[in-house]
């Protein structure tokens, strides 16, 4: 990040509204839907527009819901869509493939996220190779990352760089830090490479916006936004309060306030049913430190089974369970239900 004295440091945001939302209205949106975004996003400035299956790449699928469109669909409808802002997609292996890397990069996939577990860089190394090979931006993002610590982080984030990844950066997916937490994260992680470092909130604790202020001090330059914090669970940082706030403290977004702000009025009127909110539900999430997007299934197999889900959400926080570990729940339901017996 630009530090000299005559400039104001500048902050790439990162949105992906069109990702992550989709975890919210289970991955339904459809095309008029994307498209309407993506332009309102692209006419304010928005350097990247990321799209998807909540889950990304290769992810729709019974267990974790099918999307209404197929991954061509969303790409290609969206590329249309975006005249100057780049497109991003985000990939974790073992829902994607290479071969959905390359189609991604084909219907023109600018940057491509692949994403790993907090303490498994190790998976992303062909795919950050494939990525560079196929000619487009290569970033690697670790999940769960409350799950470790700063100094684990910093060698995983280091290791994707020698992979191949140009930023590399965490995900609070389940909205757990405080700001103090994030800032000896990305501390440790600005320290150990050389590329830009990338920092996205949940907004579990309500903190989404104060956390990704604190990553931007302690030296991120890329940081995650969604309209209206568009989400998972209780969401994520609102972009148009972040580029506000963000103007406050002095730092460049290149995104226009008043053209972000009728972005988010788009995303309002068409995307979503209610704004992301901050309900009892989520705040278990937060504080066991399970992934946002278990809200759906938490609530579903706690009315099925008889169980309160905040106890569900605490036991799942208990046994440590990550993206992917949804079949887990309906057995620690049952465990639940004969421990009360």
């Amino acid at each position: 990040m630009d530090t000299h004295p005559h400039t104001r440091p500048r902050i790439l945001l990162h949105d992906p509204t069109l990702r992550d939302g989709q975890h919210a209205v289970g991955h339904q949106l459809d095309a008029d839907q994307l498209s309407a975004y993506a332009a309102a996003a692209n006419a304010a400035g928005v350097p990247v527009v990321e799209v998807g299956h909540g889950n990304g790449l290769g992810a729709s699928s019974l267990q974790i819901g099918r999307a209404a469109l197929d991954d061509a669909t969303m790409l290609t409808t969206v590329r249309e869509a975006l005249t100057s802002s780049r497109m991003g997609v985000f990939m974790a292996p073992g829902w994607g493939t290479s071969g959905d890397l390359t189609a991604a990069v084909r219907h023109g996939a600018d940057i491509v996220r692949i994403a790993a577990h907090c303490t498994e860089a190790d998976v992303t190394e062909r795919h950050l190779g494939s990525v560079r090979d196929l000619g487009a931006e290569a970033q690697g993002v670790l999940l769960m990352s409350h799950m470790t610590g700063p100094g684990e982080l910093a060698e995983q984030c280091a290791l994707m760089v020698k992979f191949g990844a140009q930023a590399v950066g965490i995900m609070d997916s389940a909205g757990h830090y405080l700001p103090a937490d994030v800032a000896a994260r990305v501390h440790a992680i600005a320290d150990a490479v050389d590329v830009p470092v990338i920092f996205h909130a949940h907004n579990n604790l309500g903190l989404a916006v104060a956390n990704s202020l604190a990553a931007v001090d302690a030296g991120a330059s890329v940081i995650d936004a969604t309209a209206r914090g568009f989400g998972a669970g209780a969401g994520n940082t609102p972009l148009e309060v972040l580029v506000a706030v963000l103007e406050r403290h002095g730092v460049e977004t290149g995104i226009g306030l008043r053209q972000v702000l009728a972005a988010a009025d788009v995303a309002a009127d068409r995307l979503m049913k209610a704004p992301p909110s901050i309900d009892s539900i989520a705040v278990a999430s937060g504080l066991a430190g399970v992934f946002s997007g278990f809200k759906r299934p938490v609530l579903q197999t706690a009315h099925a089974e008889g169980v309160d889900p905040i106890e569900l959400f605490l036991a799942l926080g208990e046994r440590q369970v990550v993206a992917g570990q949804e079949d887990l729940i309906g057995d620690v339901a049952r465990q639940l239900k004969a421990a009360t017996r």
